[in-house]
């Protein structure tokens, strides 16, 4: 039986689409980007597949193409549509597949629904985590959402320049198993993705 790996963010920009396309490159798992807010020309999607070698991954359209790189719910009211767990339908494929959200697990997509809702009990949820003034906060927090949803917490990947401070209080507090860190490379290729898809694959 396949996985499906659900990539969420303590915040925004703190390295997910980055993290998504080393997960998926090590697996040469499936890809999946349910809502897409701006960008459209340049998506997360694009810039996967950008970042991926392998021949196996399938790259599936998101269900919503919003306009606006705004937050899913204003971006939608923008757009004139209404977001719907229930009108996203997980990609199906015999494959592994990989899930990337949007923004943090509480990131709201209409007025009753947030990213988190998007997350099945089955799902491996992989969180990023990035230091900055607050993470520590941010990435506990993220944590005991998704424990307080019974969600299944695979580990923290932790994106950027080295903090040990920081990174032992969050192992020490949330009890969370580290799968790595993603350095803060001068830049990312399809090359780089796949030296650290070899160092991850085995945590995965």
């Amino acid at each position: 039986m396949k996985d499906t790996y659900f990539i969420t963010g303590i915040s925004t920009e703190v390295g997910k689409t980055i993290a998504s396309a080393i997960i998926t490159e090590a697996l040469e798992a499936d890809y999946w980007k349910p809502i897409q807010a701006g960008e459209l020309d340049n998506s997360d999607t694009h810039k996967v597949t950008g970042l991926t070698s392998n021949q196996k991954t399938v790259f599936h359209p998101s269900a919503y193409n919003l306009k606006t790189p705004m937050s899913p719910h204003a971006a939608a009211n923008i757009d004139g549509v209404t977001i719907s767990v229930k009108k996203m339908k997980v990609p199906t494929t015999k494959n592994n597949l990989v899930i990337e959200g949007a923004g943090g697990l509480l990131v709201p997509l209409n007025e009753n629904e947030t990213i988190a809702d998007l997350i099945q009990p089955t799902d491996k949820v992989i969180i990023v985590s990035r230091h900055y003034l607050g993470s520590i906060n941010h990435t506990l927090l993220t944590v005991e959402a998704l424990k307080s949803r019974n969600l299944n917490i695979h580990g923290i990947l932790f994106s950027g320049a080295e903090h040990p401070t920081t990174e032992k209080i969050i192992a020490t507090m949330s009890g969370v198993t580290i799968l790595g860190r993603i350095e803060e490379e001068p830049y990312f290729d399809q090359n780089v993705v796949k030296e650290y898809a070899a160092i991850l694959k085995s945590k995965l």
